[in-house]
């Protein structure tokens, strides 16, 4: 199996410090902010938002994660790590890797559905565009358009060696 560098460490830090200009650009009027990933990398990438944020921002920012099973998500309600308080009137950015089918942004979205929030936006790193859902990222980091053959690989395991892969 071929495995094709397609973001290294350095433009993957370049896209994150431009998509959390992009979200302060968007919210400066905030008070606060809620930052919620997605278990696993969507969590790292939200942890990775939030301390660019706090650099060039005054604003009070809340980070939550949000913990579902990616391939039948709806045979579990998925499980949070923050209540309807923390997250009530206030701005919502839902933080995930990669944009496959959109299923498991959906799930997550249904969480904050008949909830009282100021507005909710999505962020995802790399966008393959093979969506299945109705969703869309509103901060894209990349935007690849795949065969339905080839996945999309992030590998966070190692600071300052992150890299995103088409396989």
């Amino acid at each position: 199996m071929k495995k094709i560098k397609i973001l290294d460490s350095q433009q993957i830090d370049q896209k994150l410090n431009r998509m959390a200009y992009q979200i302060y650009e968007s919210n400066f009027k905030e008070k606060e902010l809620f930052i919620v990933g997605i278990e696993g990398n969507g969590y790292k990438l939200a942890q990775r938002i939030v301390a660019i944020l706090e650099t060039i921002s005054k604003m009070k920012i809340k980070i939550g994660k949000i913990k579902l099973d990616k391939e039948k998500p709806w045979l579990k309600e998925p499980s949070i790590d923050f209540t309807e308080k923390d997250f009530e009137n206030k701005s919502i950015i839902l933080v995930d890797d990669v944009l496959n089918s959109g299923k498991t942004l959906m799930y997550a979205v249904k969480l904050f559905l008949n909830k009282p929030v100021k507005q909710l936006n999505t962020l995802i790193l790399v966008d393959r565009s093979h969506t299945r859902f109705p969703v869309k990222a509103d901060f894209v980091g990349l935007s690849l358009s795949t065969t339905l053959q080839e996945r999309i690989d992030t590998d966070f395991s190692k600071k300052g060696k992150e890299a995103v892969y088409l396989v």
